[in-house]
């Protein structure tokens, strides 16, 4: 893992003293935080912020939701390791990524290869009450969030455990994560 500490700056008071050399790729299941988690990472690392999902549908000029019903998770998922693998590339800085992109073998090499990961875990009660607040999320379409989020869990927390670094999250502010974050960064 590529950072390094520098001396405290008295005005940084949001940022901490350590300094990102390669990106840092948040992963985990949808509702985990990995968006509101990482800028407040991004802010407190003086590093930018980019959501790969975002990202996925500026470059297609779709939605995610609109990607899936027209062309199908396949194409999506292809789609989606093309743009992380371009947001890798260039200055360092924090990257939230879509639930199922670190279980996509070509895209969990590069992220691993070429950045420091970090999987974000919750329990799977406390993700279906953050997903259920929304409807956007194609995988969970007239389903109940529990059970899908329990068989994708089954399928994708041995993955996501391939991570640098496993870190929780759970109903405290998110503030909590980030600074449990930044612990393990540091040690």
């Amino acid at each position: 893992m590529a950072l390094h500490q520098e001396p405290q700056n008295q005005k940084q008071d949001k940022q901490l003293d350590l300094v990102i050399t390669q990106p840092v790729v948040l992963v985990g299941m949808m509702g985990v935080g990995k968006t509101s988690i990482g800028k407040r990472l991004a802010t407190r690392l003086g590093t930018a912020f980019v959501d790969a999902d975002d990202e996925i549908e500026k470059a297609a000029g779709l939605s995610i939701a609109e990607i899936f019903d027209k062309f199908g998770e396949e194409y999506f998922r292809d789609g989606e390791r093309r743009v992380i693998a371009r947001l890798i590339d260039g200055e360092p800085k924090v990257i939230a990524t879509g639930g199922g992109a670190f279980v996509n073998p070509v895209t969990r090499a590069l992220i691993l290869e070429r950045a420091t990961s970090i999987w974000l875990d919750a329990d799977v009660h406390v993700l279906a009450d953050r997903v259920s607040r929304r409807n956007h999320r194609p995988l969970l379409k007239g389903k109940d969030p529990v059970e899908v989020l329990t068989e994708l869990g089954k399928i994708r927390n041995p993955l996501y455990a391939a991570a640098n670094f496993h870190v929780r999250s759970d109903t405290s502010p998110h503030v909590r994560t980030v600074e449990n974050i930044l612990k393990a960064l540091a040690a």
